[in-house]
């Protein structure tokens, strides 16, 4: 089973950025602990992250080609007003699990409405590094259906 996890923009300052909201484990530490558990639930889990906006787009088209079987997102600030990463994860046929580090519906209002959340199976949010993990999990129910 092929799990392709996505990271969106500026969250390869994890670590760095606002420990208050996000912690401190940095990107290379959440990608590890993601894809121990995925092989421990018997998927091969490919983490990705990106700054711009056409590569996470191109990455998406990639999945659909590719048969990824879930897709676990974090799409950072592109959450709330991304319609191209929204409209190029809606192209996949396999489930969408979007996740959080924070607790989005408790911070900036303009944070409280996902573009992405309609065509998702589900949305995790404000458990930090275990929202990746609970989206993991997630995401490889799904895939079995």
């Amino acid at each position: 089973m092929k799990i392709l996890v996505l990271h969106g923009i500026n969250l390869n300052m994890f670590g760095k950025r606002d420990p208050a909201q996000y912690g401190t484990s940095t990107l290379d530490e959440i990608n590890t602990q993601v894809t121990a558990l995925g092989l421990e639930l018997g998927a091969q889990v490919e983490c990705y992250q990106t700054n711009f906006e056409g590569e996470m787009a191109e990455r998406i088209h990639r999945a659909h080609a590719d048969g990824v079987q879930a897709v676990v997102i974090n799409a950072g600030a592109w959450t709330h007003y991304s319609y191209g990463i929204r409209d190029a994860l809606a192209i996949l046929k396999c489930p969408i699990i979007e996740v959080h580090m924070s607790n989005i519906h408790a911070r900036e209002a303009f944070r409280h409405h996902s573009v992405i959340a309609d065509i998702a199976k589900g949305q995790i949010a404000g458990f930090g590094v275990d929202s990746y993990l609970l989206g993991l999990r997630a995401a490889v129910s799904a895939a079995r259906g």
